[in-house]
C-alpha cells in the first residue's frame, strides 16, 4: 500500500464512515471517525442554524483537531497506516458555509493557527453522488436530526468542496463518481474502489467514475 494516510470526504450521507470502516480493517489501518453525535450544538443547529452555527463549528473544529492530533502525532505502531472519514479542511469548509461576516473571519484566523500543525494526506478521496441521492441515504439511516436537511443546504456543501478542489495543487485528490452504487452490497463495487485507493497519484485533481461499472 503506496498511500498510508487516506482521508475519505464526502457530503452527508456519501458513505464516508462505511467505507473507511471496511478500507481499515483490511488494510490493516488506524481508524479515525469523526463523532459527530457528541456535538451538543448539532440538533440546534439543523432546527435554528443562524442562531447556533458559530457554536457547531467551533466544537467541531477543537473534536477535530483533538483527534487527530491524537491519531496522527501519536500513530499506532502495530497499524500499516491511517485512514480517516474526514480532514481537518472540513472544518473551514462548512464553516464558511455556515457562518457568514465577522463570525467566519474569527473562525478563520483560529483555523488557520491549528490547521499548519497537521501534514497533508497521501490520498484525499471524495466520494460523490448527486444530491437526490443523499437525500435517499439520509433517510434510509434514520437520524433524527438530519431528517429536515434540505437539498439547498447538501449542494451548497458539495459546491464547497468542489471550489476548494480547483484551489488546492499540493495534494492528490481522488473524486470517486458513485451515483447510487452500493458498495456495501456489492462486493465487486467496494473491489473496485479499494483498486482506486492503493494506486499512487501525481498532486491536483483525478476523476473516476463507478456509475456505469458492471459488475
Amino acid at each position: 500500500m503506496q498511500n498510508t494516510f487516506i482521508a475519505i470526504e464526502g457530503n452527508i450521507g456519501a458513505g464516508k464512515t462505511s467505507l473507511c470502516s471496511k478500507l481499515a480493517e483490511e488494510f490493516n489501518f488506524q481508524l479515525v471517525l469523526e463523532q459527530f453525535s457528541d456535538n451538543p450544538f448539532l440538533p440546534l443547529f439543523y432546527e435554528k442554524p443562524d442562531q447556533h452555527a458559530f457554536a457547531v463549528e467551533l466544537f467541531f473544529m477543537a473534536e477535530r483537531y483533538q483527534q487527530l492530533q491524537q491519531y496522527i502525532k501519536s500513530p499506532d505502531l502495530f497499524k500499516k497506516g491511517t485512514i480517516a472519514d474526514y480532514f481537518f479542511i472540513k472544518t473551514l469548509l462548512f464553516a464558511r458555509n455556515n457562518l457568514s461576516g465577522e463570525e467566519f473571519r474569527l473562525f478563520q484566523r483560529f483555523f488557520q493557527i491549528l490547521n499548519a500543525q497537521f501534514p497533508k494526506p497521501d490520498l484525499l478521496v471524495y466520494l460523490h453522488r448527486p444530491v437526490s441521492q443523499l437525500i435517499k441515504n439520509i433517510r434510509k439511516r434514520g437520524r433524527s436530526y438530519e431528517q429536515e436537511i434540505s437539498p439547498e443546504y447538501l449542494q451548497s456543501i458539495q459546491d464547497a468542496y468542489l471550489d476548494y478542489f480547483k484551489m488546492e495543487t499540493g495534494a492528490p485528490i481522488l473524486v470517486v463518481e458513485l451515483g447510487d452504487v452500493d458498495f456495501i452490497n456489492n462486493p465487486g463495487m467496494y473491489q473496485k474502489i479499494k483498486q482506486l485507493l492503493v494506486k499512487k497519484y501525481e498532486p491536483g485533481v483525478i476523476t473516476r467514475s463507478l456509475i456505469n461499472e458492471v459488475i
